[in-house]
Order: structure tokens, then sequence, then C-alpha cells
């Protein structure tokens, strides 16, 4: 059984003056209240701005599916078939990062928006977690496959380098969530909570974000058993969250991951690979047990490392267990 922390663990109590000032923050933002001359507030995002993210990212991307379930033959007609080369699916799926980047420019401008994506240069990890990320999330894959009797199915692209395209495909649809998830949602959720808990309801929020597309044809998760594969998005939240902390918030890492969860050439699996997923996500945890059940080394910084200032403009110079912003 995974170990189950207080939702408050880690939480310093002390600094009620800056969840106050947060929480005024917070309502200028959903009001869009100027904020005083005379009062130097903080710019940054504060943890309360990942429920702001969250809503956003389920009006944009469900309001678009609901328009798709409701006008799915007119849409076909003018966009092409439903799936990952429908102009209108893509934006659904693209509406976390879309938030982000709007979100990350509100509140620390272009230089801020350039900072965030700096993030996609950081890769420093150790070599035990590179080899999770490329030889481990394949062979999931490939023992799912040998469970359910598709290990032996066709490779299903003829000639071979047909999958090029597809490749591209899942490179530039599906990992651009990460942005949100990952680029936001994660630090910000750390930086209350402890990576595990942080990983456990980021996981539970992006399974439910997916459940529309149960209800479109000519997706992949339409031919899907819904139930194995929301477990599967709550155990790779799990599993990537350790390694996205040892790489100091790398969205290079969070991309490559989501890549690898989307390859085309991998063997279609289901449900096993995320049965198969969950049990790694309990062994991840069982061997990162100190970091998983601690805030200390989480990453909690939106923009590069170091770079970030926000609440009394030294947030990033505070000791982690002392930061509540």
């Amino acid at each position: 059984m995974i170990p189950w922390i207080p939702l408050g663990t880690g939480r310093d109590h002390s600094h009620g003056d800056t969840d106050l000032a947060e929480g005024e923050q917070d309502m200028d933002e959903f009001r869009g209240a100027a904020t005083s001359p005379a009062v130097d507030r903080p710019t940054g995002m504060t943890f309360r701005s990942v429920w702001a993210f969250f809503a956003l990212t389920f009006a944009l991307s469900w309001g678009i599916v609901a328009l798709l379930i409701a006008f799915p033959d007119r849409i076909e007609a003018m966009f092409g078939e439903m799936g990952y080369t429908n102009p209108v699916f893509i934006l659904a799926v693209y509406a976390p990062g879309i938030v982000v980047l709007l979100m990350v420019w509100k509140h620390y401008g272009l230089t801020g928006l350039g900072s965030f994506f700096r993030r996609l240069t950081l890769w420093r990890m150790s070599l035990a977690w590179w080899l999770v990320l490329l030889v481990g999330m394949p062979a999931v894959f490939y023992a799912g496959a040998a469970i359910s009797g598709s290990l032996t199915d066709p490779f299903p692209y003829s000639p071979w380098y047909g999958v090029l395209p597809a490749l591209a495909i899942a490179l530039f649809i599906g990992p651009v969530e990460e942005l949100g998830w990952r680029g936001v949602a994660l630090p910000l959720l750390q930086r209350r909570w402890t990576p595990l808990v942080s990983a456990l309801m980021l996981g539970a929020v992006a399974a439910v974000w997916h459940l529309p597309a149960f209800m479109l044809s000519g997706t992949r998760q339409s031919a899907w058993a819904v139930g194995p594969f929301l477990l599967g998005v709550v155990a790779i939240s799990v599993i990537l969250t350790p390694m996205f902390n040892a790489a100091r918030g790398s969205l290079l890492v969070a991309v490559l991951f989501h890549f690898q969860m989307n390859g085309p050439a991998w063997p279609d699996a289901q449900p096993w690979d995320m049965f198969l997923f969950a049990a790694v996500a309990v062994l991840v945890v069982l061997v990162n047990r100190r970091t998983m059940l601690s805030r200390s080394g989480a990453a909690t910084e939106v923009l590069m490392p170091g770079e970030e200032r926000s609440g009394d403009r030294a947030t990033s110079a505070m000791p982690r267990d002392a930061r509540v912003d």
C-alpha cells in the first residue's frame, strides 16, 4: 500500500500573513481589480493560482469538446476526421498549454515566458532515471502486449518509415499538455503538499480531464476501458514526479515522458499496460519514499530555477521548507 500523508503535511503555519496576502491577490486576479500603486503586491504565481489554471483549462477544453460532441458531422466535414489531425480536437488538447502560457505572461511578462521555456533546457538527472524514461517505459508496453496477446501483431506502419509522421504528431500534440500539468500545476501543488500527494492530486485531475475523449469516435480512448485508463493516468503522474524533481523541474523530461506514453510505435497493450504502470508507480514510491514523502528537494518554481521572484520578491532565496506561496 502506498503511504498516505495528510494534505497539510510539511506546511508551515507560521506565515499566516503571507497566506492572507495571497488570498487578496487571487481575489484581485478573478475580479480584474487594479493593484494600488501604494502597495507592493507580489506579481508571481501563488499556490492558489493552480485552481485558476484548472478552472480555465477545463472550461476551454471541455467547451471545445462539447462542440465536437454536439456537431460531429459538421466539424468533421470542415476539418477532417476526429483525431490528432483535426485542428479543433488539437485545440482542445492544447488547452492546458494555452492557458498556462497566458497565465505566465500575465504574471511574469514576456521575460518570464522566456525563462519558463528555458526549463526545456534542463536535462541533468541520474542515468537510472534516463534508463527508466527511455527503456523502462517502452518495456512496460511490450510486457503488457505480451500479457494481452498483441505482442505478435504486425507493425502498424508499412513501410516502416511511415511511422515517422506519426512520431512527429505524437511529439507536437499530446506533450504540449505538459506545459500546464508539469509546467505550472505540479510546482504550485508542491509548494503546499508533498510530491506524492501532489502527484496523486494532479493525476486525478488529468484523468478526469481526459474523460470526454471516451465520448468522441475516432480517438484512441473510444476503444479503451475507462477504469484502467484513469488508473494509468494517476500512476504515470506518480512515476513522473520524482523524475521531474530530480531534473529540477525539467519541462524537457516531462515532454519526453508524455511522448513515450503516446508513442505510436509501441504495441497496443490496453488494459494491461495501465495495470503494469500502476505496479511500477508503487515500486517507484517505495524506492523513492524519502523524497516522495518530503517537500525538501521538490521543484516549486514556475520559471527557470533561481529566476523566480514572488511573494516578498525573495521567495526563491528562502529555505525551501520555509516557503508557503
